[in-house]
């Protein structure tokens, strides 16, 4: 069940895995497989595909970015109830969903290849999708045990 305290550790958690995202998508990523990550860009190209509008780079920032701080951490939670794993698992398992979706699905809607070739911004990007899901999860249950200690 969905409480107000679960809600905001949802949002807690999404606004960590989010923020981490974005910053490994821009300074570690490119350190480690020599590409930044520009997930603003793929919403861009949905949003003219979808709507024949071009938007701004900040405008696909900030939809990426909450869809990832609110959607995504309450995609972890779905996948706990589905999957009745505890939630750093459930993190494990909604970030390569989400990266499936992200590289296998919506990359070709926009013209790019399926899972964009499987090369170094593909790899990079399962990196920052897992670690951002984990991240949330983990960041869950660090909230429910603290809530818990907190009540007791």
């Amino acid at each position: 069940m969905l409480t107000s305290h679960t809600f905001r550790n949802l949002v807690i958690a999404g606004l960590a895995g989010e923020i981490s995202f974005e910053i490994y998508a821009w300074l570690i990523s490119p350190m480690l497989f020599g590409v930044a990550l520009g997930p603003a860009n793929l919403v861009i190209a949905l949003i003219k595909i979808g709507f024949g509008v071009t938007v701004p780079y900040w405008v696909g920032f900030i939809v990426h970015f909450t869809i990832g701080a609110i959607g995504f951490a309450g995609f972890v939670w779905v996948t706990h109830l589905v999957f009745r794993a505890n939630l750093i698992l459930s993190g494990v398992i909604a970030g390569f969903i989400l990266w499936f979706v992200a590289q296998g699905l919506l990359a070709p809607v926009i013209g790019r290849t399926f899972m964009m070739g499987f090369g170094a911004y593909t790899q990079s990007s399962l990196i920052g999708h897992v670690g951002m899901a984990t991240l949330m999860g983990y960041v869950m249950v660090a909230l429910q045990v603290r809530q818990t200690h907190t009540a007791a």
